[in-house]
């Protein structure tokens, strides 16, 4: 696959078609698909693309006009910095015609010093970092503004160690890990991220390979991969300045399990109950031939709010009770799931995602939809319905989340509360007509 990238060098433009691989495309047509790993080698053949594109105009089949050093120095923020443009002799160009840019902009001749008829010297105090990750570019030029000659200054920090390294495994296959720059993460130049992992007792060193997953400072080990064995797995950054290394993490695959979302997640009514829902799902299939212990969590809520409600104590059942609701009221609903002891394994497991949303609404309340004209009705019985409603109070609270006991109690007085309800309607309707 060609990809067309632009890079702007010292006010020049360059354009270039890249060659590559189908498994590194990014999907978005841009540089953003290239890894860690290669983009400080790009960013160098672009800059070095850009003096030969410089160099073009001013080498000769046999001799070349001018030479800057240093060529390419690696410099700490705040640094300064004197270089040179010597002039080829032969040529006959006094150092006191030429003038110096930097990115594209001409630097002040106070900067400048003529150190002898053929070399001309400037000063940049008090560096920044660089603007762009592949280089300043320092540029000499003649009186007639040719370029004689350039070079890229690369100002910045020596990377700090990596933090927050943390790794899982997608149904003990596979491994992804992800880590944090140390500090606050800018070098102003290019910084190579390199994570490495080996068996912790034996074996060889191997480099993380698969940086096109998508996502900053992330690594993919998709397989050959050994089981109840632990790893030790660390990162380290290197660019121009220095190196570092993030502390070294112990890991066994099956301690570090997580799977897919639970799927076939399903919402439903409980009868005419107004204010329950029921939800069923299926155990994640990567997972149906490893023996383990599965924790689900569930969360809800409201179609008009943000605010989720989370059930915690659904334990390893593939269905709950959802009471306390809203009547009348559209609830999303997510599941997901975490593989505990997966083949033994005695670590806690990791959650999943939660699975997409599910939607279902609970019933309208018949109390609210019928009305009731008779106040000595209402009257009479307020005595029972406060110490019901005291009563039943309790049970609601103890029947949250998925608990059976409770539920079959508080089902039995639901069912009965609304039969007595539609009863007392039908007898004061007949009376009325």
């Amino acid at each position: 696959m060609h990809r067309r990238i632009n890079r702007t060098f010292g006010g020049y433009s360059v354009k270039f078609s890249l060659l590559e691989h189908p498994r590194h495309a990014s999907s978005s047509g841009t540089d953003a698909g290239i890894n860690s790993s290669g983009a400080l080698e790009l960013d160098s053949m672009i800059c070095l693309l850009f003096l030969l594109h410089c160099a073009a105009g001013v080498l000769s089949s046999s001799t070349q006009v001018a030479t800057i050093y240093p060529q390419d120095p690696a410099l700490p923020i705040g640094s300064s910095l004197t270089a040179t443009c010597s002039v080829n002799p032969d040529h006959g160009v006094h150092a006191g015609s030429l003038y110096w840019t930097l990115n594209g902009k001409r630097l002040p001749s106070s900067t400048y010093s003529i150190l002898s008829p053929t070399v001309l010297s400037v000063t940049l105090p008090r560096l920044s970092g660089s603007r762009q990750r592949s280089g300043d570019n320092l540029v000499c030029h003649n009186s007639g503004g040719h370029v004689l000659a350039g070079s890229c200054i690369y100002v910045g920090m020596p990377p700090e160690k990596p933090v927050n390294l943390t790794c899982w495994s997608r149904n003990t296959k596979d491994l992804t890990c992800r880590w944090a720059p140390g500090a606050q993460g800018e070098t102003f130049i290019k910084t190579k991220y390199t994570l490495k992992y080996k068996l912790r007792w034996y074996g060889r060193e191997k480099e993380c390979e698969d940086y096109s997953t998508g996502e900053p400072y992330t690594c993919y080990i998709p397989r050959d991969l050994a089981l109840f064995t632990p790893y030790e797995i660390w990162v380290e950054a290197s660019n121009q300045l220095g190196t570092a290394t993030s502390d070294v993490i112990y890991l066994d695959i099956l301690d570090v399990v997580t799977t897919d979302p639970p799927t076939d997640v399903t919402v439903s009514r409980v009868g005419d109950l107004e204010d329950q829902l029921t939800v069923r799902w299926g155990t994640p299939p990567a997972l149906k031939d490893f023996l383990f212990q599965a924790k689900y969590q569930i969360r809800y809520r409201l179609e008009e709010s943000s605010d989720w409600k989370v059930v915690d104590d659904v334990g390893n059942q593939t269905s709950c009770r959802l009471a306390g609701l809203r009547p009348g009221t559209v609830y999303f609903v997510q599941v997901r799931c975490n593989p505990v002891g997966i083949l033994g394994s005695r670590k806690a497991g990791i959650w999943s995602d939660w699975s997409h949303p599910t939607a279902a609404s609970t019933p309208h309340s018949e109390r609210l939809l019928t009305g009731s004209c008779d106040s000595k009705v209402g009257q009479q019985n307020s005595t029972l319905r406060r110490d019901l409603k005291q009563f039943f109070g309790w049970v609601r609270k103890h029947a949250y989340g998925c608990s059976g006991m409770s539920i079959k109690l508080y089902d039995q007085w639901r069912v009965w509360l609304q039969k007595s309800h539609k009863t007392r309607n039908q007898v004061l309707q007949g009376d009325k007509s």
